[in-house]
């Protein structure tokens, strides 16, 4: 009779039978860092969000870009939107749990920039709705989920699946591609600062999924009940003896 094998054995053989398919899933990865690289030297900003451990993860990668993996190198913006802790519960409290990120992609997000999102599942209702907020708001949306095909993954423009059964091993395989992204992001940032020094940023690229670009997201997904993102205003509203003013 065959001895069974240790919870630690168990474990190790889950993760090292992911390690081949991962493998050729994590080779999007170079251009993932490139294009981070082009928006976040262009003054763009990455926005990340995840449920329970894919929120710890979100939250790791953003502290890398805003502190550094390895060299020093100047700071960029990466918000993990689940971390604003009063946002997020206001959010919650008045507009429901699905909208918690939503909400805070059209307030922080701009045309061009990027959004992460992480699921294991790919099926969290505030992911998607942060996804098609997304596509409102004019960001490029990428997903970091377990196996495909998921909800998640047809919503956004591109998609790195772990292809693995067990939630653990896609949470540390995508914590295996943060780190990876960053490492790419860097090697990738003095090309990118040297062009953005001498040329506009490049326009922002649409589409979903892992197929042809497109325009507009899926109809079929979870509508959103936040109005796209206005202009921006530049001063400060004032108001003296009912004449609105605005000071720059």
């Amino acid at each position: 009779m065959t001895p069974a094998r240790s919870i630690l054995e168990e474990h190790l053989a889950g993760l090292a039978a992911a390690l081949p398919p991962y493998r050729r899933a994590a080779r999007r990865l170079p251009a993932w860092g490139a294009e981070l690289a082009r928006t976040l030297a262009g003054g763009g900003r990455l926005l990340v969000a995840g449920n329970g451990g894919s929120a710890a993860e979100a939250q790791h990668l953003t502290a890398e870009l805003v502190g550094k993996l390895h060299a020093d190198r100047q700071p960029f913006s990466a918000i993990a939107l689940h971390a604003e802790t009063s946002a997020l519960t206001a959010v919650g409290n008045d507009y429901g749990y699905d909208q918690v990120f939503a909400r805070q992609v059209h307030a922080h997000g701009r045309p061009g920039d990027i959004l992460l999102l992480l699921s294991t599942s790919g099926r969290s209702r505030n992911l998607l709705q942060a996804a098609q907020a997304a596509h409102h708001v004019g960001l490029r949306c990428w997903a970091l989920t377990g196996p495909v095909p998921n909800p998640l993954a047809d919503l956004c423009h591109e998609t790195l699946a772990v292809p693995a059964p067990d939630g653990q091993i896609v949470q540390e395989l995508h914590l295996v591609s943060s780190h990876l992204l960053c490492e790419y992001t860097e090697q990738a940032l003095p090309a990118a600062l040297a062009a953005a020094a001498g040329a506009p940023a490049a326009a922002p690229v649409t589409g979903r999924g892992s197929g042809e670009p497109t325009d507009t997201p899926p109809s079929d997904v979870l509508s959103t009940d936040v109005p796209a993102a206005g202009p921006v205003r530049a001063g400060v509203e004032v108001v003296l003896n009912g004449e609105q003013q605005v000071e720059t």
